[in-house]
C-alpha cells in the first residue's frame, strides 16, 4: 500500500480488497497498521493452541480459524464496502456459522486469541481490546511468550470486559466459553524457546 493511501482520512473494506495480497493489514476504526511477521515462538503458540482447540471444536458448531483470516466488524448494518474495521486475529473461535461467508467473518467471534509481538502489543492490549468488548467478544486472550504469561478478559452481562484474569503458562488454562476445555502448554515448557 502507497503512503499517500495510508494518509487518507478513512479507510473502507473496499479500500482493504484492493491492496497487495501479499502484504498483510488491519483497519481499525479506518485507519490501516501494517501487520510484521511474526517470530518463531509466536507461530509455535498458534499452531499448537489451534490444534489443541480445533480438535476440541470437532462435531459441534463452533469453527476455529487461524490468521490470515479476515473478521470484519461492522458498526451496524453498513455494506461490506463501508465497514471500517477488519482484523486478523492469531486465533478466532466462530460458533454462529451465519457469520462465516466467503471473505471470512462479519460481526464478533465469540473467542479471539492474540500471541503478542513486541510491535502490536499495546494495540492489542488496549485499542483491540476496546473495539472488541464494544462488539460483543466473548472471551479475549493475549499470550505473552517472552514473560510466559496469559491475560483472559471474558464478558460480563454488562457486556463489558472485568478486570482480566492472570495466568502462568505452567499449568493449563480453562476456557471459559467451554467449560470441559483447558489449554495445556506443556510444548512450551519441553522446548524453551
Amino acid at each position: 500500500m502507497n503512503i499517500a493511501l495510508q494518509l487518507q482520512n478513512h479507510l473502507t473494506y473496499a479500500d482493504y480488497c484492493r491492496w497487495p495480497e501479499d502484504e498483510r493489514w488491519e483497519l481499525l476504526d479506518g485507519k490501516a497498521y501494517a501487520m510484521t511477521a511474526p517470530l518463531r515462538i509466536h507461530q509455535k503458540i498458534v499452531g499448537e493452541v489451534y490444534r489443541q482447540i480445533s480438535n476440541y471444536l470437532q462435531n459441534t458448531p463452533c469453527e476455529p480459524y487461524i490468521a490470515p483470516f479476515d473478521v470484519r466488524l461492522p458498526q451496524a448494518d453498513e455494506a461490506d464496502e463501508q465497514v471500517d474495521t477488519v482484523v486478523q486475529p492469531d486465533i478466532s473461535v466462530i460458533c454462529d456459522k451465519t457469520k462465516l461467508d466467503d471473505k471470512g467473518c462479519r460481526g464478533a467471534p465469540d473467542w479471539i486469541i492474540e500471541v503478542l509481538s513486541p510491535s502490536t502489543a499495546l494495540r492489542d492490549m488496549n485499542t483491540k481490546r476496546d473495539l472488541y468488548q464494544s462488539h460483543g467478544v466473548r472471551e479475549y486472550w493475549l499470550v505473552n511468550p517472552s514473560e510466559r504469561w496469559l491475560m483472559v478478559y471474558r464478558l460480563n452481562v454488562q457486556g463489558h470486559y472485568a478486570v482480566p484474569d492472570m495466568f502462568g503458562l505452567e499449568e493449563p488454562t480453562p476456557v471459559g466459553i467451554f467449560g470441559d476445555l483447558s489449554i495445556n502448554w506443556q510444548f512450551l515448557c519441553a522446548d524453551r524457546l
